[in-house]
């Protein structure tokens, strides 16, 4: 064999090993995912209130977190950046499959949308009602009794033959039930209604259940017609931005005041703002869109930091001028807003 095949050789071995390398660098799946900050959405491409406009100066920006499954690469990258966070897949998935994940993500979304839409009209002192129909399943515990019996998206409408007005009565319901008790949930399955007997299982906060997650089936019954265009983003954080909103166009407009807002948290039936998670990240977005506003949930939690405090480090890190306003119900933005310029 001449000096130039046997090059010729060692050049074809060498570009087949970068090329399995590459592959393996840039595309293989690690059970970890990578979290980044994902941009901010004016609220006014997203939300269509009929016969009501957007205000002419300022604008509402609701702020999302950007998800993507972990290569090596990406580790790297996540690694040797800023604001750029890694997390086990079972954390951010909850076990679920990428397309149950995403499933799960929208169900939140329009739970979130249909509250956002009662509480603005309530806010606004407009005619309104919530039919609150049950709680979809997100995820069904491996402890649970109904583990193989209920499915994501079926709906659970009632818990021994009692009906609720809220998720909140329902867990509270269950959460009063001896572990072990037995019990007989009555959910839509595909659009049929069954039964199906199990028992009281200890869940992993430490308190009883029937051992699924869970979001609102509502339907929201208002004269005034809001229509959404939020493909692509999933999740309940949106809630208290899209609330101010339908507020403010359902309202007249008068709160921006030219101002850029953003902020984030989930938004109850009773105005509550509920907490989020990738507040830093989400604080970053905002900064780098130019807010001058950020809302952010400061409720009490037993451990850690709340999302005022992570948001509060995360503006000082960035040394950013975007004022951090804490609330725990949607009326505090509302009166923010009013009070200042």
């Amino acid at each position: 064999m001449t000096v130039l095949k046997k090059r010729q050789r060692l050049w074809w071995l060498a570009a087949f090993c970068f090329l399995v390398f590459s592959g393996f660098f840039f595309l293989t799946p690690l059970p970890y995912y990578i979290e980044a900050p994902g941009g901010t959405f004016d609220t006014a491409t997203a939300i269509q209130v009929e016969g009501k406009k957007p205000a002419k100066e300022g604008g509402y920006q609701f702020v999302a977190v950007a998800v993507s499954q972990a290569t090596p690469a990406s580790m790297l990258y996540a690694w040797l950046t800023p604001f750029t966070t890694i997390e086990p897949e079972k954390e951010v998935t909850g076990g679920a499959s990428n397309a149950d994940y995403e499933r799960i993500n929208t169900y939140y979304m329009k739970a979130s949308q249909d509250t956002a839409v009662y509480q603005a009209n309530l806010l606004a002192g407009q005619e309104v009602s919530l039919v609150y129909k049950g709680v979809y399943v997100m995820s069904v515990a491996d402890n649970s009794t109904f583990k193989n019996t209920l499915h994501i998206a079926d709906t659970v409408t009632a818990i021994n033959g009692q009906t609720f007005a809220s998720s909140k009565d329902l867990v509270a319901y269950v959460g009063q039930q001896k572990q072990g008790a037995k019990v007989t949930i009555t959910y839509e399955s595909d659009g049929k209604s069954q039964t199906a007997k199990g028992k009281i299982v200890s869940l992993s906060n430490g308190k009883n259940g029937i051992g699924i997650t869970l979001v609102d089936h509502t339907e929201i019954k208002s004269k005034n017609k809001v229509t959404y265009s939020t493909d692509g983003v999933g999740g309940p954080s949106a809630g208290l931005l899209f609330t101010l909103t339908i507020y403010d166009e359902l309202t007249g407009n008068h709160l921006l005041k030219g101002r850029q807002v953003a902020g984030t948290g989930t938004i109850a039936s009773d105005g509550s703002v509920g907490d989020v998670g990738g507040v830093a990240l989400k604080v970053k977005a905002a900064a780098d869109a130019g807010a001058d506003i950020f809302f952010v949930p400061n409720n009490p939690v037993s451990s850690g930091q709340t999302n005022y405090e992570e948001a509060k480090a995360s503006a000082k890190r960035l040394k950013t001028k975007m004022v951090i306003v804490p609330v725990t119900k949607a009326q505090d933005a509302i009166d923010y807003l009013k009070e200042t310029k």
